[in-house]
């Protein structure tokens, strides 16, 4: 029999039953036996209240149990699994284009939070090969492209930033550098979508804060792009190049940003791309603290307020992709 019960109330061994929307829990699976107390952080993490219970499945709700959790199952396999979603619907050409755009931001978003769960060498590596799909179909499919490129309306999370600001960047790439060959695309695709990865290591009440930071608690989050550069050169999956992603997404043209306040040239043109992109993505986002602007309005703002962040041809060809 199917019960509604209280997060509070929610238990190893019980059987529940997820809404299936896309997006509205952080599992692969809709429904399936509650193991550990870790996955019931999770569903309190992602903001959910209630959930529903087989009792037939699993434990009723008046249960008893002690409390030694199991080891929480190993999903490792799922990355594999949504992979193949994802090259499923790079693949299908009959697919609408919005809708294709649709599900690949869905499955793009679904493998970098599988990714930032464990990310170990092995899977980088994985993540690699797999985000070739997605580069491809930038630089060849440029409706679809374009579909992505207006997929704005979600709520921020950190693994949706991280696609957005891959596409955003992708997309800039493409027309700065399409002159040239010296340019690794892949490598570059799988350094933007990795451009947040040392955000694992922060608290993620500092990166979901509805609020200003304080000073400490800015200090603290000050320290992602190194800690993710540092990740990938014990990884070694990410040339010393495309780590500069990384490292240097927050750094200003002026010399105003961090991690090391360098100015001008001295920042790789890769992150000057990627700085660009991510700051566009925050304004177009909606957070708890603030609505989401349009992406004329945030261009806008970019230009009258922000310009000395960045170099003036990169900001004008990439106001030049909503046109």
């Amino acid at each position: 029999m199917i019960k509604t019960i209280k997060i509070t109330e929610l238990k190893p061994g019980m059987y529940i039953n997820l809404p299936s929307a896309w997006r509205a829990h952080p599992f692969m699976r809709n429904s399936f036996t509650i193991t550990s107390r870790k996955q019931i952080q999770k569903l309190v993490d992602y903001g959910i209240h209630e959930v529903n219970i087989d009792d037939v499945k699993g434990l009723p709700p008046d249960s008893v149990i002690e409390e030694v959790e199991e080891l929480e199952k190993d999903f490792s396999d799922e990355y594999r699994i949504i992979a193949e979603k994802l090259n499923e619907v790079l693949t299908d050409k009959s697919m609408e284009p919005a809708k294709r755009a649709e599900a690949i931001h869905v499955h793009s978003a679904d493998m970098m939070r599988n990714l930032w769960e464990n990310p170990t060498g092995e899977k980088i590596a994985q993540f690699k090969s797999d985000v070739v799909g997605i580069v491809d179909l930038v630089l060849s499919d440029d409706t679809t492209n374009r579909h992505l490129l207006n997929i704005t309306s979600y709520d921020y999370d950190t693994y949706i930033h991280s696609v957005n600001v891959g596409v955003l960047s992708l997309s800039l790439s493409k027309v700065l550098f399409k002159k040239e060959n010296k340019h690794d695309m892949n490598a570059l695709g799988a350094g933007f979508f990795l451009h947040d990865l040392g955000k694992i290591h922060i608290d993620e009440a500092i990166i979901n804060k509805p609020g200003k930071l304080t000073p400490e608690e800015m200090a603290i989050m000050r320290k992602h792009p190194g800690m993710g550069f540092k990740l990938l050169h014990e990884t070694r999956q990410i040339s010393d190049e495309n780590r500069l992603i990384v490292l240097q997404h927050h750094e200003r043209y002026d010399g105003s940003g961090y991690p090391r306040g360098i100015r001008g040239d001295d920042i790789h043109v890769y992150g000057r791309i990627c700085s660009v992109a991510d700051v566009y993505d925050a304004l177009v986002s909606k957070r708890p603290y603030k609505a989401p602007l349009k992406p004329f309005a945030a261009l806008k703002l970019m230009k009258e307020e922000m310009l000395g962040h960045f170099h003036k041809d990169v900001f004008e060809k990439f106001v030049m992709l909503f046109k």
